[in-house]
């Protein structure tokens, strides 16, 4: 599989996209992406873009997106939510995008549209994958390390199970002195994790802090980007990467 999962589309203050353009550049190179090739976006985590609310949001989403890729040479990336036949398209696409936003609407909307195992068997077979955000969330085997409330229900928490491993987008390490001086008492996102691998002791979580992304080629991946990530395991102390480990052994079921 060719895979790259980008923890968050923007940094405060930065335009789209632009922290993550030489990733994502360079990832397409790798690939063999070019100005002819065709790609496929996936939209439905946008439910609120530019002011527009779903679904004039997945229109809104697309402009955004198509008018980043085409400074970039990219001509022919086309969202999905303007195809009757979905699957044809799938099919047919020489890379596959997901975006971020909300990841229980993107998963309802991809089991809606029948599209989940479509994708998952053409990423599979080696056809290119960006996500980020939601769209890196759905690269897991579930939906349950988001961090998005679930406004919609979708039909299953599954979801594309490209990796043997959950990734929490946006990774926040606590701040007891912030958190004090606003006298939250809420959990940390640590403490939710906690109560994820409390009821699901077998899996590895990777807590995927802002302005990093996981590249897979086959069976390798790297953590790219400028911040450590972070990985925890039921029972045992939380360890950190470097941007630039292999950290190929969680690609190991």
């Amino acid at each position: 599989m060719k895979l790259l999962l980008i923890s968050n589309s923007t940094n405060f203050g930065e335009p789209y996209l632009a922290w993550c353009q030489t990733q994502i550049e360079f990832f397409c190179q790798q690939n063999n992406l070019d100005a002819n090739s065709r790609i496929v976006f996936v939209p439905f985590a946008g439910v609120n873009i530019n002011g527009k609310a779903y679904p004039a949001s997945y229109d809104a989403y697309e402009e955004r997106v198509k008018k980043v890729f085409a400074k970039w040479g990219f001509q022919h990336l086309n969202s999905i939510h303007h195809v009757e036949d979905k699957l044809a398209a799938i099919e047919q696409a020489d890379c596959i995008i997901v975006g971020g936003g909300n990841t229980f609407h993107l998963v309802a909307e991809m089991h809606n549209f029948n599209i989940m195992d479509a994708i998952a068997k053409k990423v599979k077979a080696g056809t290119p994958y960006i996500g980020w955000s939601a769209g890196s969330n759905v690269a897991s085997p579930t939906l349950c390390t988001t961090n998005d409330m679930p406004i919609v229900q979708p039909k299953s928490f599954k979801t594309l199970n490209l990796i043997p491993f959950q990734i929490n987008p946006h990774y926040l390490d606590p701040t007891p002195e912030i958190d004090k001086m606003v006298k939250h008492g809420g959990e940390t996102r640590q403490d939710r994790l906690n109560e994820y691998m409390a009821v699901n002791q077998q899996m590895t979580v990777v807590g995927l802090r802002e302005s990093c992304a996981l590249w897979v080629d086959g069976e390798k991946m790297l953590l790219r980007g400028g911040k450590k990530m972070i990985v925890f395991q039921y029972g045992k102390e939380p360890y950190e990467v470097e941007p630039g480990d292999d950290i190929s052994n969680l690609l190991k079921k």
